[in-house]
């Protein structure tokens, strides 16, 4: 089965907390605050590997959470440090933020890593705060909290070759004769519902990646049907092959179906436009196929190489495929990166570090800052609530309260924790 679309979840492990202890060794009197760092939790790193075809392994397990470190102990040992989780991606995938069009990276060659969730810091340890001062601190520090998010995956196939077209034009079948690919065939509309690779081995040791792209119809650049989920993948080759019922078997005028398919490339992605394309007239040996074939040539023959071919038979195909491989000897290779304007730039607005507001009759300090701090210390620890007031008071929480017009007795309420103002 193929997939090439996962929503998954990430979650980098939380960092160790740190540890509140003292030495008390027989012969080490008043020995000091001894308590270690917590270790950093590990990050979740997504890896391409050209070994992976497929998001399969992404429909039975979404969420990629990595361990948290371990807490500081006695004796000034600091927590273990946690391995970062590794995921394997297959080579092609885009990595997007959920929910937004923010494209956080292109994995496009093979050991490329990319930090999906960062591990949070270990907290330190009461030793760290040791001074002239305060030759017995009791105040240890909560580790951070690791980065978590809900990512989308997209692959898109990286191949040389593509063959595209309307349904039930013979695109599988092609495949089928020139490689050794197992596509299912049939004779009806959509039989192929996900991209089919095989290896095209010329003589002399020639050979490039071929891929059976799924039908296209009207308006897939504009979501209709899978167009999108299709459509991606014509990205990624370097030469397509754009095959049509010559015969016009169903119905359907070939020279028409060409101009359709190429305005939906052109819609969905202006670059495809220049992309080489041979235009692969299948069903040659059909009744009317000649007749339309003249009629294409009048039309085409001067931008296209046209080719007429019988993918039942495999007349045409050998040519076909050794004119592919001279395409692919004159086009450079190149490693097909998002280009800027294809990136969604996204301005981050900073937030103020906290905001005071006074909401029935209670004075209410909320902010990013704010949750930082109760996040890194154990306010429950009288020591650790000292210390967070005091830092309030460094950056300016009180002044703020006495300029909105706070008084004595007031009721602050800080995330739950609720103090009684002094001026």
């Amino acid at each position: 089965m193929f997939y090439d679309y996962a929503k998954v979840y990430v979650k980098g492990g939380d960092g160790g907390n740190g540890m509140v202890s003292f030495r008390r060794e027989k012969y080490v009197p008043e020995g000091g605050p001894s308590g270690g760092d917590g270790g950093k939790g590990g990050s979740v790193i997504l890896e391409a590997d050209e070994g992976i075809r497929t998001l399969l392994d992404f429909r039975f397990k979404k969420q990629f959470k990595a361990e948290r470190g371990e807490n500081g102990k006695t004796k000034n040992m600091h927590g273990k440090d946690n391995p970062d989780l590794i995921v394997k991606v297959p080579v092609g995938t885009l990595i997007k933020l959920a929910g937004t069009d923010e494209i956080l990276v292109d994995m496009v060659s093979h050991g490329q890593r990319f930090v999906a969730g960062k591990g949070g810091r270990g907290g330190k340890g009461n030793a760290r705060f040791s001074s002239s001062v305060n030759r017995a601190p009791r105040i240890a520090e909560n580790g951070n909290l690791g980065e978590e998010k809900w990512l989308e995956l997209e692959l898109k196939l990286l191949a040389d070759v593509g063959l595209i077209g309307f349904p039930n034009v013979g695109k599988s079948t092609i495949i089928s004769h020139v490689s050794a690919a197992k596509p299912k065939i049939a004779n009806y509309h959509f039989t192929t519902i996900a991209p089919n690779l095989g290896m095209v081995s010329l003589e002399e040791g020639k050979s490039f990646v071929l891929v059976d792209i799924p039908g296209l119809v009207e308006g897939a650049s504009e979501v209709v049907g899978l167009g999108h989920r299709f459509l991606r993948h014509v990205e990624r080759t370097r030469v397509l092959l754009h095959v049509l019922d010559i015969s016009g078997s169903e119905g359907r005028d070939p020279l028409k179906d060409f101009i359709l398919i190429n305005n939906e490339l052109k819609n969905y992605n202006s670059n495809l436009e220049t992309r080489p394309q041979v235009i692969v007239a299948n069903k040659i040996d059909l009744p009317g196929a000649k007749e339309n074939l003249e009629r294409l040539k009048k039309e085409f023959k001067n931008e296209y190489e046209i080719y007429a071919v019988s993918a039942v038979t495999g007349k045409g195909l050998k040519e076909l495929m050794f004119h592919a491989e001279k395409l692919l000897e004159e086009i450079p290779v190149t490693s097909f990166t998002l280009k800027e304007e294809g990136m969604r730039l996204v301005k981050v607005e900073e937030k103020e570090p906290y905001e005071v507001e006074f909401i029935e009759g209670v004075w209410q300090v909320v902010g990013p800052d704010i949750e930082r701090l109760l996040n890194k210390f154990n306010v429950a620890n009288e020591a650790n609530m000292d210390r967070f007031l005091l830092i309030l008071r460094k950056i300016g929480v009180e002044k703020e309260l006495r300029a909105k017009g706070a008084k004595n007795g007031d009721t602050v309420s800080i995330n739950g924790w609720e103090f009684e103002f002094m001026d």
